[in-house]
């Protein structure tokens, strides 16, 4: 009896590994699905005739998870639909691929790609070596999730070529995701303490994200590249910002900041205090919908020429209008300066905060603005914020002043002898930070 006690109670053991085993192994097993191919037109920088040629992606997810995990997917290229035009060499480390990969099906979002500057050299009219490219999603619902590779966008020193389907692309990944509780074969490990200890262990790894629900109060999202087109009233410009959206519970609402990061540009002219005024429209996104209106001081003192020019955090306050996980992405950028009106849209735009809100009356779901911060902005919603493709932008006609690997930059212009702050000039002057 002693001895059929022991086998019994070792059989029963093994069966809780076992379990355990079979939860873990269905978390983390890949899947890599068969090659997708798709008619794909690419455009080109300014006078390079534009491509129509086929794109073959392979995507690499995992085959199982649970609501709230965070999964990793990878596109890997194996053929980009445009070649090098027969003007350059391309010297290695010098293309970069950024895009957006579709989730359908128990859930949908856009999944932001961007691979790393990585690849050999690329001789005149030689094929397209492209880095793989990584992004990430929280799941929400249980379901069976579908990965589309969509539209996609080559910097190669500094230009773009931005390249999308022709036709409907195929599903090229399938992501089976089961509620947190899991199967019948999950019972035994509920019961073990390190199960329990492991829910909150999971939300806390959300790399992308971060959410609210467990007493925290300080927020910190994820730097995003946003590529910007701007309506100046000298003309069109485009430039590329990193810009970074923090939050702060306060209550039922959330205290925004948001931040404009890396680059420093320096004033070619005499710009007087009180006379630049940013704002811009952050993107509500997942439960939640609309916009929330964030603004900055004028600034403080005179700008010498040749001194950089500063842009304060923007601040406004979000009232949520929806419960569950509501996602922030930054949108509109307006700018006003000694008068005149710029108005910077995004190119594509990515989620630089995700948190998990409770609804209030009077919140921003359903509605087209959320006004927070002091009175006085900007009123650009969220018109331009639509997810399609990316990438550094470059503008060929203009010089790089202070830029790293983003590319073009662009300065002030004077316009009857009064400087006036061009769109892709201000979003990319960005603060000395400020000792808090």
């Amino acid at each position: 009896m002693r001895r059929r006690g022991t086998a019994a109670g070792g059989t029963g053991a093994l069966l809780v590994f076992c379990a355990a085993g079979v939860l873990l192994g269905a978390a983390v097993a890949p899947a890599r699905a068969a090659e997708v191919s798709y008619a794909t037109h690419c455009v080109p920088p300014a006078g390079i005739d534009p491509v129509d040629g086929t794109t073959k992606v392979e995507i690499t997810a995992p085959a199982t998870a649970r609501v709230g995990d965070t999964v990793d997917v990878v596109w890997k290229f194996v053929q980009a639909a445009s070649r090098n035009p027969d003007i350059i060499d391309l010297p290695a480390n010098s293309v970069q691929p950024s895009g957006v990969l579709k989730a359908a099906g128990a859930q949908t979002a856009g999944i932001a790609m961007r691979g790393p500057r990585e690849n050999p050299a690329i001789p005149k009219g030689g094929a397209m070596v492209l880095s793989d490219m990584k992004g990430s999603v929280k799941l929400t619902a249980a379901g069976e999730v579908t990965l589309t590779p969509d539209a996609y966008t080559v910097n190669a020193m500094s230009t773009d070529t931005k390249c999308t389907p022709k036709e409907t692309v195929q599903k090229a990944a399938t992501i089976q995701v089961t509620a947190g509780g899991g199967t019948s074969t999950a019972t035994p490990t509920r019961t073990a303490t390190p199960t329990r200890t492991a829910t909150p262990t999971r939300t806390a790894t959300a790399t992308a994200t971060t959410t609210g629900g467990t007493g925290q109060t300080d927020f910190t999202g994820k730097e995003v590249q946003i590529p910007y087109a701007c309506k100046t009233p000298i003309g069109d410009r485009s430039a590329t910002s990193p810009v970074q959206i923090n939050a702060r519970k306060d209550g039922g609402s959330y205290a925004l900041t948001v931040q404009f990061k890396k680059s420093v540009m320096d004033s070619p002219a005499e710009i007087p205090k009180d006379s630049v005024k940013p704002s811009m429209e952050v993107v509500l996104g997942g439960a939640d919908k609309g916009t929330v209106h964030v603004e900055g001081p004028t600034n403080a003192g005179p700008v010498k020429a040749g001194d950089p020019i500063e842009i304060p955090d923007l601040t406004g306050t979000y009232k949520p209008g929806a419960s569950g996980t509501s996602t922030l992405s930054p949108g509109v950028l307006t700018v006003k300066a000694l008068g005149t009106t710029t108005t910077c849209t995004p190119a594509r735009t990515q989620v630089s905060l995700s948190l998990d809100t409770t609804g209030q009356p009077g919140g921003a779901a359903g509605g087209t603005s959320t006004s927070g911060g002091t009175s006085g902005g900007s009123t650009g919603g969220s018109a331009g914020a639509a997810a399609t493709g990316g990438g550094d932008s470059g503008d060929g006609g203009l010089a790089e002043t202070g830029a790293s690997d983003h590319g073009a930059l662009k300065a002030l212009g004077l316009v009857a002898g009064t400087a006036i702050l061009l769109g892709g000039a201000v979003f990319t002057l960005m603060p000395r930070r400020r000792t808090r």
